[in-house]
């Protein structure tokens, strides 16, 4: 059953979501907030409404309290393609920092262009920072927040590859405050997996930090620590509520 529920949510989110770019490329000759609105108010909904009704999968936001609607950077833990997906249906408006290869993917990478998505080169060193300090303080000076994932790319629950310091850089030059968001979406949606697994996928935002007064190590190291024990806190309440999801769960080594 968990293949034929998984094969119906790819074929209607996946088409879902190729049409809504086709008509996305229409829409992109309005102002971009014409486009947002579209792409957050229409195609999202749709596509995320096929994720429950055929995978039984449901969305929960903790610690909403802690969302900022403009003037913040997001650091958000990266184990699914579901964060790309569902975030600007969390956090309207957001947009996102992405490796520039992305961008130039037929339909869904032009379609993530006219959204206001920021392409970085993430080989470009000193430029390349340059480039995207530019682009994101246009972004939050219109009042669009801002979404990074640390890690640069997605780890399976249980597991991270280390914490890259662009979103301090950013933070410390545009004075925004950092707010730590942590996910057990991997669980569910697991990387490289065509399985899709009912239950309650949790985005949780914990409360803004700030850079001012600390070093590049002691802000890096206190923001993966916070982010980190709080995903552990999260897959391990998942994994005893759906055991049938362990085996995405990478355990730690006695």
């Amino acid at each position: 059953m968990i293949y034929i529920r998984s094969l119906l949510t790819n074929v209607f989110f996946f088409a879902t979501l190729g049409l809504g770019c086709v008509l996305e490329l229409v829409v992109a000759l309005f102002p971009q907030k014409v486009t947002i609105f579209f792409w957050d108010k229409m195609v999202m909904p749709v596509a995320l409404f096929w994720i429950h009704f055929f995978a039984g999968l449901k969305f929960e936001v903790r610690g909403a309290e802690n969302i900022l609607p403009k003037n913040a950077l997001y650091a958000c833990k990266h184990e699914s393609a579901l964060e790309t997906y569902s975030f600007t249906s969390l956090v309207p408006t957001i947009t996102y920092i992405l490796k520039k290869e992305l961008a130039f993917m037929p339909f869904f990478g032009w379609t993530q262009y006219f959204y206001g998505m920021i392409p970085v080169d993430r080989k470009g060193g000193a430029s390349a920072m340059k480039h995207m300090l530019a682009e994101v303080r246009k972004k939050t000076d219109t009042g669009r927040p801002v979404v990074i994932f640390p890690e640069g790319t997605r780890c399976r629950p249980g597991t991270t590859k280390g914490y890259k310091s662009g979103i301090m850089f950013l933070a410390e030059n545009l004075n925004l405050p950092v707010i730590p968001v942590a996910v057990n979406t991997g669980l569910f949606w697991a990387k490289d997996s065509f399985l899709r697994y009912p239950g309650t996928a949790v985005f949780e935002f914990l409360p803004a930090m700030s850079v001012k007064g600390k070093t590049k190590e002691e802000f890096m190291s206190e923001l993966q620590n916070v982010i980190e024990s709080k995903c552990a806190e999260l897959n391990r309440e998942a994994v005893e509520k759906y055991p049938y999801i362990a085996h995405n769960l990478v355990k730690e080594d006695k």
